[in-house]
Order: C-alpha cells, then sequence, then structure tokens
C-alpha cells in the first residue's frame, strides 16, 4: 500500500530541523513547494509517495519554467522534492529514487547589486552625530558593511557574541552554522562607542535585554526595521533608495574586499558560505567592474583596418 503523500511530506519536513539542521525559514520554504507538488500530483490522480515518477517531477518543473517562476524559486522547488525523495528512500518509502537521473534547474547568473566605494563611504558618513540614535544607526550600519553580516545575522547578534574583546563576533549563520568574524577599524570603534554609552538608552537599564541593537520600544530589530533605517540613511547621503538594502551592504563587502585583492577563499569563509561558487559571483561583478573601465582606454574605440 503506497504511503501517504501529505504524511510524508509532513515527516520529511520536521526531520529537516531535527536531522538536517536546517532553518525554520528552510523548512517553511520546501513544505510549501512539496504542498504545490503534491497538489500538481493530485490533479495526476496520485495521492502515495510510492505512485511518483521521474516523468511527474520533469513536468512539474517544466510547469515552473513556463509559468515564468524565476530560476531562483525553481531552484529552491527542485532541491525540495531531490531532498523528499532521498528521504523517502532512505527511509524504504520507496525502492528507487525517482529524481536521480533529473538535470539540475540553471540559475541565472544575475550580478549583485554593488555601491562604489565613495557611496558607501558617503552613506555610512551620513550618520556622524553622538546622539544614542546615532550611534546606534551607525554601528549598525558599520558592521552590515564591515563585517558582511546578513540583515539576520544582525538582528540576532547577542551581547554575548562580541568576543575576543571586542575584536570578534560570533556569528550562526544559515542552519545554525557559526563563525567568526574580525571586527576592527571603523566598524569596532562604532560598536565601541554604541555599547560604551548609548546602548543603556535603548534597554532603560534592562540587563536581561540580550541583544547587542535594540529598538527605541526595548526589542529585537526586525529585518523590515533595520530595512527602514538603511533606506532613511540614504536618502539622506543622497543616493537612490532603491539602489540600497542590507543584502547591498553585505554585497559591498564582498566585491569591495575582492577588488582590493582579498582572497575569494578567505571572503567566502566570512560570508559563511559553504559553497565557493556562491562567493565566485564576485569575480563577475568585479570583472563587469573592470569592463566599464577599461572602455576608458584611448584605443578601445579606435576604427578596426
Amino acid at each position: 500500500m503506497d504511503s501517504s503523500l501529505d504524511s510524508d511530506i509532513d515527516a520529511f519536513v520536521d526531520s529537516i530541523l531535527l536531522e538536517a539542521g536546517q532553518s525554520e525559514n528552510t523548512r517553511q520554504a520546501y513544505w510549501g513547494d512539496l504542498k504545490l507538488f503534491a497538489a500538481f500530483l493530485a490533479q495526476r490522480g496520485k495521492t502515495g509517495s510510492g505512485e511518483i515518477t521521474a516523468d511527474d517531477i520533469g513536468e512539474f518543473l517544466k510547469g515552473e519554467r513556463e509559468d515564468g517562476r524565476k530560476s531562483s524559486t525553481r531552484a529552491r522547488r527542485s532541491a525540495a522534492i531531490r531532498s523528499f525523495m532521498r528521504f523517502l528512500k532512505s527511509h524504504r518509502i520507496i525502492a528507487h529514487d525517482p529524481a536521480e537521473l533529473l538535470d539540475s534547474p540553471k540559475l541565472d547568473k544575475t550580478l549583485p547589486r554593488v555601491l562604489t566605494e565613495e557611496e558607501t563611504f558617503r552613506l555610512i558618513d551620513s550618520v556622524d552625530g553622538k546622539e544614542p540614535r546615532e550611534l546606534r544607526d551607525r554601528a549598525m550600519l558599520e558592521i552590515l558593511y564591515g563585517c558582511g553580516l546578513r540583515v539576520s545575522e544582525l538582528c540576532d547578534l547577542r551581547l554575548e557574541d562580541v568576543v575576543g574583546d571586542g575584536e570578534l563576533l560570533r556569528i550562526f549563520g544559515k542552519g545554525s552554522k557559526e563563525r567568526v568574524v574580525p571586527i576592527g577599524g571603523a566598524a569596532g570603534r562604532a560598536l565601541s562607542a554604541y555599547l560604551e554609552s548609548a546602548r543603556i538608552v535603548f534597554t532603560k537599564g534592562d540587563f536581561s535585554i540580550p541583544y547587542v541593537f535594540v529598538t527605541r520600544r526595548q526589542g529585537r530589530f526586525t529585518r523590515r526595521g533595520v530595512l527602514k533605517i538603511v533606506k532613511e540613511r540614504a536618502m539622506a547621503a543622497g543616493i537612490e533608495a532603491s539602489k540600497i538594502s542590507p543584502h547591498v551592504l553585505r554585497h559591498c563587502f564582498a566585491s569591495h574586499m575582492l577588488s582590493r585583492g582579498a582572497d575569494i577563499r578567505a571572503i567566502q569563509e566570512l560570508l559563511g558560505h559553504s559553497d565557493i561558487g556562491t562567493t565566485q559571483i564576485y569575480t563577475h561583478v568585479d570583472a563587469a567592474r573592470f569592463a566599464e573601465v577599461h572602455k576608458l582606454h584611448p584605443r578601445h574605440n579606435a576604427d578596426r583596418s
């Protein structure tokens, strides 16, 4: 008798947290992807895990492409189905994995948006006061750019994660993977200034609040809250708001480090990328920048003989 597809999906997504150590966001995304796949199978009259064929998977992914889904969405849904099939096989719910021989959807090689160094400095330097909010916002911007953090990592940063006499940050990234990044120079000075005199204003002396960055309501920052601050500061610096987000500052960190000669493997470690291929997109950014610079060469537009 075929196993119930819906119950198998629920068991799989629960295992993502319990066994694979993936994030709650990944669990929810995979659950939604697999429920869409289950609805597609139901239209084909299939409700059991053992009924799934390679043709079913291929037709589902083909329909996603024809419907104009983004390549990143299609790649994630493909990954969800492949992981689900491996789960079914490892738990002996199916004897053969129908996804083994299928090709993965190719991601579009879109280059990440970055600011120039001058624009980035202008953005950060637009926060130059000594009031508590200005010290806090300056420290947030300096750390996003100076350490290459994801916005969720900034929001989750706790006082206990500032280690090594304040010279290192312990970061828990995707899948709760831990890494340590240095915080020196401008970022280190900005964080020290905030912690020394401004944070207590936001916590109102409540020492039970664990987070480094605290809102005026004594709460943890949300991604939306950080985005609002970045947009506000961009406008103050005369930078188009549509060009900037917290993640753009992470891209700037990597791109600017690479252009100044940093080793790409080191950048991979600092960003917390598990795959070097993810980091290599910044080599394309740098190549595109140099291609634009090369257009200034006096022979670039010379007539061909």
